[in-house]
């Protein structure tokens, strides 16, 4: 039987389970029990490599440490059954044999086992064993005998790689069908290690310090092909691989690895780790891949897709929507939360954090004076009404120093080790800006141009490429690669055309200029694309689906051509039990619509939705919907205004709209003649549902004073001054933490934002 390509041999990715992301929640909730076995045991084995020959990255470490606190403080494993190899420990040899000694002989039939890999990725030549040509998608040269695998890079490089066809047998090789495997590195070579602001994990063997001149460039060695041939005289080899392997990036994509706040992390290990730590305990590893692939999609557009893949032969699965299991296919073991306390001193009221669970958007403006609520120590039970609760003094990257607070007269409350936290209070500088990189593929008298044009723009910052997190990329257009979609070539061709990208070269819509246009007149055109991204990004600060304590749950629905549920967003922190599912049936769910490879939502353009609303909270709730659409225009759901005008004003005042206790609405409303409609060209949009305790005065004003369009019923609208809505919605969310927030004493530069006022929930979605 001809052997085939993985994807050929495994595939079954997101899009082919057929159901939408609301519908994988509630299908997944009937099979927890039975998938969710009692584990005897759980093993972990971490590979992280940073320090290569000829070239590093910085972010795998990061990963592991990630991967690591997350199992021990979250999942329950015991630290003494986590093997890690990082740097010089991760040759082909050691990352092999420890598979072997670590995972293989120890698993046994119900133990949950996780391995991980963060590095390069790379791919050979190997010959087929059985003499047949392989078709296009499995080898890019033309030999009959030979195909082209993918592996994973060891700290002693290229020509030592662990082919992925050895993988496959090692975890074959395990006794238990629990097994996760997490793979945070891709294949496709694009010639750079630099791609816009972040590094590529994927390396050529050009690329590669190739120190065996004997060894063919781009072949296995045969120390590899020799250990692969002893793995396959196992007898007790399974016919399938088990469980499930995560994959940060689909094939011809790319994994991208950013430095965030100073410390380096792979976008997909941080974005699967920080939801797991927020995530309820009935989560199934396709929700998760949904939530991931959409924290990445903001960031770096296609670039990058994860995948989930069903490594099974059966391929009856491709067609089963209710193939679901847990992610790790384990229950959590502990309350969802955002970090840990990893370390106690001064006599136990002083705390070191570990704050892996912060979302990714605004980890970098995470300020001092936030406070964080302290849950029972582990094997305890809360004693009294008030939790105490840690006010942070400083912070470098994902570590924070913590005291208690308050910390008062003849204090006997004693911190411990592995107690973890929930945020209460979140501080943010009033001042975020921008921050823009420059590409380095400039000419040198071009950035001194774009450096002295920016320097007039408020709310701007710059930065060296690769080497600090930016939030887009000024560079030209390439030819190829960049907006053709076409494979990368060594020596690319630039268009003398200047636009704005997204990290990982996305490129921002409508921000091409024309063809021979200065640097300084492209910068001065894309000022109000700046305005719009800064706005964005100050919306993404108020994330906090997973810390709110406000009780409430919105879904996105298609209501034409046909009724499909597609996203459901719940406070899953709020006092008292969420609702069960009012009018949302099920039965739509499970026939949501399809998504991407990555497992993004994709609906076609002339698509007609909804949103619905219901507040279980005991207070009204104000809302509005912000947010961006695929020509990157920011966008509202204007409210309708007042027909009374008690003022005596010729102006009516926008309405404050507002959920009642144990209200549902539908926005727009079912009696508005708007109809909302999704219109072209493709790409992505992104819709932020803000809902707070108290009125939003100053957004509604703002809305006022930018001259929005008028009317009495709700719309969708184009903001003119987003910047000024967006930090409006900031300073009302501020004004709703009152009095609680005035108790950490938050300077004037900073907001501070009690979780108890407002939820911000996002909906991200492609439009095809």
């Amino acid at each position: 039987m001809k052997r085939r390509s993985f994807l050929q041999r495994a595939g079954s990715v997101l899009a082919a389970l057929g159901v939408g992301e609301a519908g994988l929640v509630m299908t997944g909730n009937r099979y927890y029990q039975v998938l969710a076995q009692p584990s005897p045991r759980k093993l972990a084995m971490l590979v992280g490599i940073n320090q290569y020959s000829g070239s590093s990255l910085t972010g795998c470490l990061t990963d592991v440490e990630l991967q690591q606190e997350l199992l021990i403080h979250r999942f329950g494993f015991q630290p003494s059954d986590i093997l890690v190899l990082t740097d010089r420990q991760a040759t082909r040899q050691n990352i092999e044999t420890a598979f072997i000694e670590h995972l293989s002989k120890q698993a046994k039939p119900g133990d949950a086992v996780v391995f991980h890999f963060s590095g390069y990725g790379s791919r050979a030549e190997t010959m087929d064993e059985e003499g047949e040509r392989m078709n296009e998608e499995e080898s890019l040269i033309q030999n009959p005998k030979s195909k082209i695998q993918n592996l994973l890079v060891p700290v002693d490089g290229v020509a030592n790689g662990v082919l992925e066809e050895t993988l496959w047998l090692l975890l074959r090789s395990l006794d238990t069908d629990a097994v996760t495997a997490v793979l945070d590195t891709s294949y496709t070579d694009l010639g750079t290690g630099l791609w816009g602001n972040l590094r590529v994990r994927s390396r050529s063997v050009l690329q590669s310090n190739v120190s065996q001149p004997q060894q063919p460039a781009g072949q296995p060695s045969t120390e590899e092909l020799a250990f692969q041939a002893q793995l396959r005289l196992n007898s007790k080899l399974k016919t399938a691989i088990p469980g499930v392997v995560l994959t940060a990036a689909g094939p011809d994509r790319q994994a991208f690895e950013e430095q965030l706040n100073g410390v380096g992390a792979g976008l997909f290990t941080y974005a699967l780790t920080q939801y797991l730590w927020q995530a309820t305990p009935a989560t199934t590893v396709q929700v998760s891949l949904c939530r991931v692939a959409a924290t990445i999609e903001q960031m770096v557009g296609n670039k990058q897709q994860p995948m989930l893949v069903a490594t099974t032969d059966d391929l009856s699965l491709k067609t089963n929507p209710k193939q679901t299991s847990l992610t790790y296919h384990l229950f959590p073991n502990s309350s969802e939360a955002d970090g840990v306390v990893t370390a106690v001193q001064e006599d136990g009221k002083v705390a070191q954090l570990w704050l892996g669970g912060l979302p990714i958007t605004i980890l970098a403006s995470y300020g001092v004076n936030s406070l964080l609520t302290l849950l029972p120590p582990p094997g305890s039970e809360a004693v009294g009404n008030s939790p105490r609760q840690l006010l942070i003094r400083s912070r470098e990257g994902l570590k924070a120093r913590a005291r208690i607070f308050p910390l008062l007269t003849g204090e006997t409350y004693q911190l411990q080790p592995g107690q973890l936290v929930q945020e209460s209070i979140r501080v943010l500088p009033r001042n975020v800006g921008l921050t823009v990189a420059i590409d380095s593929s400039l000419e040198r008298i071009e950035r001194v141009d774009a450096t002295s044009a920016f320097s007039s723009i408020p709310n701007v910052s710059l930065v060296v490429t690769g080497e600090q997190p930016a939030d887009c990329v000024l560079a030209r257009v390439r030819k190829s690669g960049l907006l053709t979609g076409e494979k990368s070539s060594s020596s690319p061709i630039y268009y003398s055309q200047y636009g704005l990208f997204l990290p990982g070269f996305y490129l921002n819509p409508n921000t091409v200029g024309v063809e021979g246009e200065a640097v300084k007149t492209a910068v001065q055109r894309l000022v109000p694309t700046l305005q719009t991204l800064l706005a964005v990004k100050l919306l993404r600060l108020s994330g906090n689906e997973g810390a709110s304590r406000l009780g409430v749950r919105a879904t996105l629905e298609m209501v034409a051509p046909t009724e499909q549920v597609l996203m459901q967003r719940t406070t899953v922190r709020a006092i008292g039990p969420a609702p069960a599912s009012d009018s949302v049936s099920t039965d739509l769910a499970e026939n949501a619509a399809g998504m991407t490879d990555s497992g993004i939502i994709s609906l076609p353009i002339g698509s007609r939705i909804q949103y619905r609303v219901h507040n279980y909270s005991d207070v009204p709730v104000y809302f509005i919907l912000l947010g961006t659409d695929t020509s990157g225009n920011a966008i509202a759901l204007l409210p309708p205004h007042s027909f009374a005008n008690p003022s005596g004003l010729e102006t009516n005042p926008l309405q404050q709209q507002a959920v009642g206790i144990g209200e549902t609405i539908i926005l727009p409303a079912a009696s508005s003649p708007f109809k909302w409609v999704l219109q072209g060209p493709t790409g992505l949009n992104e819709m932020q549902l803000i809902l707070s305790r108290e009125p939003l005065t100053q957004t509604l004003a703002a809305l006022e004073s930018t001259q929005h369009p008028r009317g009495d019923f709700q719309r969708l609208g184009i903001l003119v001054s987003p910047l000024e809505v967006a930090r409006a919605v900031l300073q009302d969310l501020h004004q709703a933490s009152l009095p609680a927030a005035e108790t950490i004493a938050a300077t004037p530069d900073s907001f501070a934002f009690d979780m108890n006022a407002w939820a911000t929930l996002s909906f991200i979605y492609q439009v095809a």
